[in-house]
């Protein structure tokens, strides 16, 4: 469960075994321990001059997938309308779609691949369990991103609503262009399973 530390720290070995002995477990629970894992490195074991810089991100980023993999909520238990106008009617966001921002690029990080400063811009993915019980990955660009945002915070509205409050935003001269874009945008994301579909308004 661990393994993913392999690739980010030359002193794996010793990692693993200060984790096991210097830190007592919430639980007992074998599923919770990238969880355990994870709060020994923030709240226990801190920084060290040797570490990669990524390495707390990457830690969150693996727990994330296993915390998917083990969330019992299932698609089906959200009320949405499947083949609904996802411009007119408005967009339900899956529970098991989880949007993350992260300095570092974790989802490419590898033996071959070990990034010493961040990039410019950060890293936006969006880990998701599709309809098959997959755990899968998708990275956002900025615009992406904030309609995932706009999704979470404004649940009623359509999705040219959205659409259209993006193009205000980043003060595009054709918002048209932007709800046409954003409409093949937003059939992908259902398509993935990202979307369920539209509300069921009374």
């Amino acid at each position: 469960m661990l393994d993913f530390v392999r690739a980010a720290a030359p002193r794996y070995d010793a990692l693993v075994r200060d984790f096991y002995a210097d830190y007592r477990c919430h639980t007992p629970l074998f599923t919770e321990i990238a969880r355990e894992f994870l709060r020994y490195l923030q709240d226990v074991r801190g920084e060290r001059p040797d570490d990669p810089p990524f390495l707390l991100e990457l830690a969150h980023y693996e727990w994330i997938e296993l915390a998917l993999e083990l969330d019992e909520r299932e698609p089906g238990d959200v009320s949405a309308r499947r083949d609904g106008d996802l411009l007119d009617g408005a967009p339900v966001l899956s529970p098991l779609a989880w949007p993350l921002s992260y300095r570092f690029p974790v989802h490419r990080i590898r033996p071959d691949f070990q990034p010493t400063e961040p990039p410019a811009e950060p890293t936006h993915l969006m880990v998701y369990r599709d309809r098959q019980d997959r755990i899968r990955f998708m990275e956002l660009n900025a615009v992406a991103r904030l309609l995932i945002a706009y999704l979470q915070d404004r649940p009623r509205a359509s999705g040219r609503e959205l659409l259209q409050a993006i193009a205000a935003d980043i003060g595009h001269r054709e918002p048209a262009r932007v709800v046409t874009a954003g409409a093949e945008l937003l059939a992908d994301l259902r398509d993935r399973g990202v979307i369920l579909g539209t509300r069921y308004e009374p």
